[in-house]
């Protein structure tokens, strides 16, 4: 039995994502971001103040790698961490100014992405595609 790459929905899945994230990156670096910093950004920009437990438990990454996504992000002036009043050992995060500033053009960006992709596809094929990945989606994470 062969294994086509071609015909692997893992294989195209990752392909697809490396082609978006490369595209992204490209839109947003002029902006000081990067896409390993994207997903903290979205989820900050809906709603600040999440601990980092909250954080990696809502984008579904690993401790360690959120921990040195926001340690870049402090250090390039994108958040802050506050201790929380009613537990001093946890840290809400927040975003700077300058970060808030950052939302639109960085969403337009994502947008922008998506739209390439996207473009030889009718409306009704991308509903039906976004379910797709979401079904696919649901059925790994409730494999474990």
């Amino acid at each position: 039995m062969t294994f086509s790459k071609e015909t692997s929905a893992g294989y195209l899945a990752n392909h697809m994502a490396r082609l978006f994230a490369i595209g992204l990156q490209r839109r947003i670096k002029p902006l000081g971001l990067a896409t390993g910093q994207f997903p903290a950004l979205l989820a900050l920009w809906a709603e600040e103040g999440q601990t980092q437990k909250e954080l990696v438990s809502q984008l579904g990454i690993e401790q360690a790698t959120l921990a040195n996504t926001l340690s870049r992000m402090e250090r390039d002036g994108l958040i802050v961490r506050k201790s929380c009043p009613e537990d001093g050992r946890v840290q809400r995060i927040f975003l700077t100014d300058k970060a808030k500033a950052l939302e639109a053009e960085a969403i337009g960006s994502a947008r922008a992405q998506n739209a390439v992709a996207l473009k030889d596809f009718s409306d009704t094929e991308v509903r039906q595609f976004l379910d797709f990945m979401h079904r696919a989606i649901a059925a790994m994470q409730g494999e474990g």
